[in-house]
C-alpha cells in the first residue's frame, strides 16, 4: 500500500509539473501583451474617468476594462478604448500584439503619430483612430494589414497623401479620411475595392477630378467629398452606381449639368448634396423618380428656370434647399410648385431664398406638412399678402421672408405658430398693425419687422415674449407711447430699435431694468422730457442712440456708469447745460454726437473729446473751447482778474524767469542741431537709406537666392518680387523683396519702407534685416529689401489656396481670432506708439506674414506715410497710390479714391474688410459683390438673417470636427454635409454663431464710409480678446480640445 502512495505522490508531481511548464509557457507567450498594455497605459497623460486604473496586477490583463483576450491562447483580439476621453500618445510596442483584430480608440484626445509598428497586426479587421488629434503622415505599413475591413483616420490632423501602398487593402468595406489636412489627388487605384460600402474624403485639400474608376464600385452606398478643391465633372465617374445612398459633394469647385436622368441611374439615394459648387443648368425632373430621397441640398450654384413640380412625389423628403441660385423668372406663378410639395408630408425644411422667384406667395403654402420647422423664402422678387394659411404650419421654428415686396397685413393667425424663434419680415412693404397675436409666441427670440409701413401702437402684449432677444421695428409707421410692458422683457440682450417711428411721450422709466441689453435705437421719434436717470442700470449698453427726438434737460450724471459704451447719440434734441466732465472719462467710448442741441460752456479736451474725427458738437451756439479743428470760439474769462493775478510779482517774477530759463535753452539747442545737420550732410551719399541700415552686397543676394532662380521666387508684390535666401554669413534665411525700379514710384517706395521700417520694433511687423542698394552684374541700379523669412507665407494664401497651395492646412476660429489680433496690435503700434504716427496704406492678407508659430506679421510698407508729413507728400502719395493700390481694390478706404488725406482710420478701414474676408472666406472683389452690394452690405444684411450661411465653410467644419465629442464615428460629421443653414444648430453649438457674430460687427464698424465712425484700433484690440477669452473658457469648461 506505501509502494501505491508513492507511485500516486510520483504521479501527482509529474502533473503539478507539466501543468506548470504549460502555465509558464503560456505567461512568456502572452507577455508582449501586459507589457504593450503597460506601455500604452504610462503614454496616456489625462484620464478623467479612471479607465486605466484596472490596468494593474490585481487583475488578469484580460480582465482590463476595454481589453479582449482569446479564451484559449490569453492573447488580446481586441483593443476598444472609444470616446473615454484619454488624452496622450501611441507607442510603437502595440505592434507586437499580433493577435489583435480590433483596435479601437476613437474619439479621445491621442495625439503624436502613427507607429509604423502597426504593420506588423497581420490579423487586424477594424482599426478606428477618428476623432482625434493625431498628426504627421499616415504610415505606408499599414498596407501590410492586408485583412482590414474597416479603416477609420477622420477628424485628426493628418497631413501628406493618402500612401498608394494601401492598394493592398482590397478587403476594405469601410474607409474614412475625413476632416485632415491631406492633399494631392483621390487615387485611382480606390476603384479596386469592390468590396466597399463606404468612402468619406471630406473637409481635406484634394484635388483634381473625382476618379472615373470610383464608378466601378457596385456596392458603394456612401460617399462623401465634401469641402475639398475638387474640379471638373462628376457625374459621369458615379452616376451608374445604383446603390448609391448618400452622396456629399459640396463645396468644391465641381462643374457641370446635373444629369437629366439621375433619377434613374441613382434610385436609391436617400441624401444628396452639391452645394457650394459651380453647377449650372436645370433641376431635372427625374429626380422625383428618387421615390427614398430625404435629403436634396444644392445652395449657391448657378442653377435656372423652375423648381418641377413632380418634386411633390418625392413623399419622404424632409430637407429641400436651393438658396442662393438663379431658379425662377421674377413672374406671376413662380411658386406654383409649393402646392405640389403639399404631398411631402414629411418636409422639414424648405430654403428657396437668394433667387429670382416672383409673383405673390400661392395660398396653398398652408397645406405644406405639420412637420416644417423652417421656411426660408427671403431676397427675392415676391410680391402680394402673407397667406392667411401659414398659421398651420404650427411647428415653424424659422420663418424668414424678408427683402421681398410683401403688401398688406401680417396675418392675425401667426400667432398660432407657438414655436417659433426667429420670424424675418424685414424689407417689405408690409402695412397695418403689429398683430397682438404675436405675445402668443413665447419661444420667439429673434423679430424682425423693421423698413415696412406698419402703423398703429406696439401692442402691449409683446412683453410676454418672455425669450426675446432682439426686437427690431424701425422705420415704420408706428405711433403711441413706448409700451412700458416691453421694457420689462429682461431677456432682451441684443437689440431693441424702435428708430424712424413717430412715438411720442418720455421714454418710460422702465428702460432701466433692461440690464443687459447691448444696443438701443429710439432715434428719430417724438420722444420728450428728460433722460431717465436710471439707464445707469443698463451697465452692458454697447449702442445708445436717442438723437432726433424732443428730449430736454441736461445729461445726466447717472449715464457715467456705462462704462462700455461705444457709441453715443443726443444729437438733435433740445438738451441745454455744459458737458459733463464724465464722457470724456469714459474710457470705450469711441463715438459721441452732441449736435444740434443748446449746450453751453467749455467743451472738454480728454477722452472721446480729444480726437475731434470722433465727436461732433456741431450747431450748439454756445460752446467754446476744445481741439481747434472744432473751430469753436475761445472761451472768454474776467480779464480785470486775470491781469491783476498777472501782474502780482509772486506771478510775474517766477514767470519772467522761465521765459528766460527757455530761451536760452532753446537756442542751445538749436545750435546744437544746425550742427548735427551739417556734419550728417557732410557725410550723405547719393542713397539716403544708408542712415537708416546696414548694407549688403548684391553679390551676396545673388548668391543666397542662387542667381535669383526661379525656385527661390515666392511671389510679386507692390513694387517688385520676393525671393527666398539662405545668407552664406550665417546661414540664416531671409526673404529678398527686390524693386522693380521700371515701376512708376518704386524707387520711392524703397526709401519709404526704409524710413518706416528702420526705426520701429515690433512683434507684429515685419523685421527688415538690412537692405541693399548697389548695381547688378549687368550694371543696372538694383534696389533690395531683406527680412526675416516667414515659413507660413501669407494669409491671403491660407484663406484662399490654390491648387498648388492645396497642402496648406485650414485655418480654426481661433487661428483667426490670433491672427486678427495680431494685426490689431501691429496696427496699434503704428498708430498710438510711433511719433509721429505712421498709416500703413496697404493692408491686404496678402500683405500679412506668418511665421513658425502662426503669429501675424504686417509687412510691405512701401506705401506707409507718417502722419505729420505736409500737404505736398500728400500729393505725391495720391500719385503713387494710384498705380500700387491696384492690386488692392476692395481694401482701399472710400475716402482715399475722393482725394481724402491719408490717415490712421483708412487703414482701420482696410482691417474692418480683411476681418469680414477672414471670416466670411470671400474676397471683396469676389464676383458675389458688386455695385449695388459690397461685402461691408453684404454682411450688414447677414447679421439679420442668420450669419451661418455666409461663413467660410472651411472654419465652421474646422470647428464642428473638433467640438463633435457625441458621435461614435466619422459617420456623424458625413450626415451634416448636406445640411444648410437651418440644420446647423444641430450641430453648431450657438456659442460658436455668437461668436462669429462679434466679430463680424467689430469688421463692420471698422469698415464704416464715414472715418470718424470707425472703432479706434486699440478698441478693436479689447474687443477681440474679450471674444478670444469667452472662446477659450467655454472650450475649457466643455472639454473641448
Amino acid at each position: 500500500m506505501g509502494r501505491n502512495l508513492c507511485n500516486s505522490n510520483k504521479i501527482f508531481s509529474i502533473l503539478l509539473y507539466h501543468i506548470f511548464l504549460i502555465s509558464v509557457s503560456s505567461t512568456s507567450a502572452n507577455e508582449p501583451d501586459r507589457l504593450a498594455l503597460l506601455d500604452l497605459k504610462s503614454r496616456v497623460l489625462k484620464d478623467p474617468l479612471g479607465i486605466l486604473s484596472s490596468w494593474n496586477d490585481s487583475a488578469h490583463f484580460c480582465d482590463w476594462i476595454g481589453v479582449a483576450c482569446n479564451s484559449t491562447s490569453r492573447r488580446v483580439v481586441a483593443l476598444n478604448l472609444e470616446s473615454q476621453k484619454l488624452t496622450g500618445s501611441i507607442p510603437p510596442s502595440l505592434g507586437n500584439m499580433t493577435y489583435l483584430t480590433k483596435i479601437n480608440l476613437g474619439d479621445n484626445n491621442f495625439h503624436g503619430h502613427i507607429p509604423q509598428a502597426f504593420g506588423k497586426l497581420l490579423q487586424l479587421r477594424l482599426l478606428n483612430l477618428s476623432l482625434n488629434q493625431f498628426t504627421g503622415e499616415i504610415p505606408t505599413n499599414i498596407s501590410h494589414c492586408t485583412q482590414l475591413v474597416f479603416l477609420q483616420f477622420g477628424g485628426n490632423r493628418f497631413e501628406g497623401q493618402i500612401p498608394h501602398q494601401f492598394f493592398t487593402l482590397t478587403k476594405l468595406e469601410g474607409l474614412g479620411f475625413g476632416i485632415n489636412n491631406l492633399t494631392g489627388r483621390i487615387p485611382p487605384w480606390i476603384g479596386n475595392f469592390t468590396s466597399i460600402l463606404g468612402m468619406s474624403f471630406g473637409y481635406n485639400n484634394f484635388q483634381g477630378n473625382i476618379p472615373s474608376e470610383i464608378g466601378r464600385l457596385s456596392r458603394l452606398k456612401r460617399l462623401v467629398v465634401v469641402s475639398n478643391n475638387l474640379t471638373g465633372p462628376v457625374w459621369p465617374s458615379i452616376c451608374n452606381i445604383t446603390s448609391l445612398t448618400y452622396l456629399s459633394l459640396a463645396d468644391n469647385q465641381l462643374q457641370g449639368t446635373l444629369p437629366p436622368n439621375i433619377g434613374f441611374t441613382l434610385p436609391n439615394l436617400q441624401a444628396l448634396g452639391g452645394g457650394v459648387n459651380n453647377f449650372h443648368g436645370p433641376i431635372p425632373k427625374s429626380l422625383a423618380n428618387i421615390s427614398g430621397l430625404q435629403i436634396l441640398d444644392f445652395p449657391q450654384n448657378k442653377l435656372v428656370g423652375m423648381l418641377p413640380d413632380d418634386m411633390g412625389r418625392l413623399k419622404y423628403l424632409e430637407h429641400l434647399n436651393f438658396a442662393s441660385n438663379r431658379l425662377g423668372r421674377g413672374k406671376v406663378g413662380d411658386l406654383n410648385f409649393i402646392s405640389y410639395l403639399a404631398n411631402c408630408t414629411s418636409l422639414r425644411i424648405l430654403s428657396l431664398s437668394s433667387n429670382h422667384f416672383g409673383g405673390v406667395l400661392p395660398s396653398s403654402i398652408g397645406n405644406l406638412s405639420t412637420q416644417m420647422r423652417s421656411l426660408v423664402l427671403g431676397q427675392n422678387m415676391l410680391s402680394g399678402s402673407i397667406p392667411t394659411g401659414i398659421g398651420n404650419l404650427i411647428n415653424l421654428q424659422r420663418l424668414a421672408m424678408e427683402v421681398n415686396f410683401l403688401n398688406g397685413s401680417i396675418p392675425p393667425n401667426i400667432g398660432k405658430l407657438k414655436n417659433l424663434e426667429v420670424l424675418y419680415l424685414n424689407y417689405n412693404e408690409l402695412s397695418g398693425p403689429v398683430p397682438s397675436s404675436i405675445a402668443n409666441l413665447s419661444s420667439l427670440t429673434k423679430l424682425y419687422m423693421s423698413h415696412n409701413k406698419l402703423k398703429e401702437s406696439i401692442p402691449a402684449g409683446l412683453g410676454q415674449c418672455e425669450s426675446l432677444l432682439t426686437l427690431e421695428l424701425s422705420s415704420n409707421n408706428l405711433s403711441g407711447t413706448i409700451p412700458k410692458e416691453i421694457l420689462y422683457l429682461s431677456s432682451l440682450s441684443m437689440s431693441l430699435a424702435l428708430d424712424h417711428n413717430s412715438f411720442t411721450g418720455p421714454l418710460p422709466h422702465e428702460v432701466g431694468l433692461l440690464v443687459r441689453l447691448s444696443k438701443l435705437d429710439v432715434s428719430e421719434n417724438q420722444l420728450s422730457g428728460d433722460i431717465p436717470t436710471n439707464l445707469e442700470n443698463c451697465i452692458r449698453m454697447e449702442r445708445l442712440n436717442l438723437g432726433g427726438n424732443q428730449f430736454e434737460g441736461t445729461i445726466p450724471e447717472s449715464l457715467g456708469a456705462l462704462k462700455g459704451i461705444e457709441e453715443l447719440n443726443l444729437s438733435s434734441n433740445n438738451l441745454s447745460g455744459k458737458i459733463p466732465q464724465f464722457l470724456g472719462k469714459l474710457g470705450s467710448l469711441k463715438y459721441l454726437n452732441l449736435s444740434y442741441n443748446n449746450f453751453e460752456g467749455q467743451v472738454p479736451k480728454e477722452g472721446v473729446f480729444s480726437n475731434s474725427t470722433m465727436i461732433s458738437v456741431i450747431g450748439n451756439n454756445n460752446l467754446c473751447g476744445g481741439l481747434p479743428e472744432l473751430h469753436l470760439p475761445p472761451c472768454k474769462y474776467d480779464r480785470t482778474y486775470s491781469r491783476k493775478k498777472f501782474m502780482a510779482p509772486r506771478v510775474l517774477i517766477p514767470i519772467a524767469s522761465t521765459v528766460t530759463f527757455l530761451v536760452i535753452l532753446v537756442s542751445i539747442i538749436f545750435v546744437c542741431f544746425v550742427l548735427r545737420k551739417s556734419k550728417k550732410d557732410a557725410s550723405t551719399n547719393s542713397s539716403s537709406t544708408k542712415e537708416f541700415l546696414p548694407q549688403i552686397s548684391y553679390l551676396e543676394l545673388s548668391k543666397s537666392t542662387n542667381g535669383f532662380s526661379k525656385e527661390n521666387f515666392i511671389g510679386s508684390g507692390s513694387f517688385g518680387s520676393v525671393y527666398k535666401g539662405i545668407l552664406s554669413s550665417d546661414g540664416s534665411i531671409v526673404a529678398i523683396k527686390v524693386l522693380n525700379l521700371q515701376h512708376q514710384g518704386a524707387s520711392k517706395s524703397f526709401v519709404d519702407e526704409c524710413n518706416a521700417l528702420s526705426n520701429i520694433r515690433h512683434r507684429n511687423l515685419l523685421k527688415i534685416i538690412t537692405s541693399c542698394s548697389s548695381i547688378d552684374v549687368q550694371g543696372n541700379e538694383f534696389k533690395a529689401l531683406i527680412f526675416n523669412f516667414m515659413s507660413n507665407g501669407n494669409l491671403d494664401c491660407l484663406l484662399h489656396p490654390t491648387n498648388k497651395q492645396n497642402n496648406q492646412r485650414r485655418l480654426s476660429l481661433i487661428q483667426r481670432l490670433n491672427i486678427a489680433i495680431d494685426i490689431a496690435y501691429g496696427l496699434d503700434y503704428l498708430h498710438n506708439h510711433c511719433e509721429p504716427p505712421i498709416a500703413h496704406c496697404d493692408l491686404k492678407p496678402s500683405n500679412i506674414l506668418l511665421d513658425d508659430d502662426m503669429v501675424a506679421h504686417v509687412g510691405d510698407f512701401g506705401l506707409a506715410r507718417f502722419m505729420l508729413e505736409g500737404s505736398n507728400d500728400q500729393t505725391s502719395l495720391s500719385q503713387t497710390m494710384s498705380l500700387a493700390l491696384k492690386g488692392s481694390i476692395g481694401y482701399i478706404p472710400p475716402e482715399y479714391g475722393t482725394g481724402g488725406r491719408i490717415s490712421t482710420e483708412g487703414d482701420v478701414f482696410s482691417y474692418g474688410i480683411l476681418l469680414l474676408e477672414m471670416i466670411i472666406g470671400k474676397r471683396p472683389t469676389d464676383e458675389k459683390f458688386g455695385d449695388s452690394v459690397d461685402i461691408h452690405l453684404f454682411t450688414e444684411m447677414a447679421l439679420s438673417q442668420g450669419v451661418i450661411n455666409i461663413v467660410d465653410p472651411s472654419l465652421l467644419y474646422e470647428e464642428t470636427g473638433e467640438t463633435n465629442q457625441e458621435g461614435k464615428s466619422e459617420d456623424k460629421t458625413q450626415e451634416i454635409a448636406v445640411m444648410s443653414e437651418e440644420d446647423h444648430k444641430g450641430f453648431v453649438l450657438s456659442w460658436m454663431e455668437e461668436c462669429i457674430i462679434s466679430i463680424l460687427r467689430i469688421g463692420l464698424s471698422c469698415s464704416l464710409r464715414m472715418p470718424r465712425e470707425r472703432k479706434p484700433i486699440n478698441v478693436v484690440i479689447n474687443e477681440l480678446q474679450t471674444i478670444k477669452s469667452s472662446y477659450l473658457k467655454f472650450k475649457k469648461r466643455w472639454r473641448i480640445p
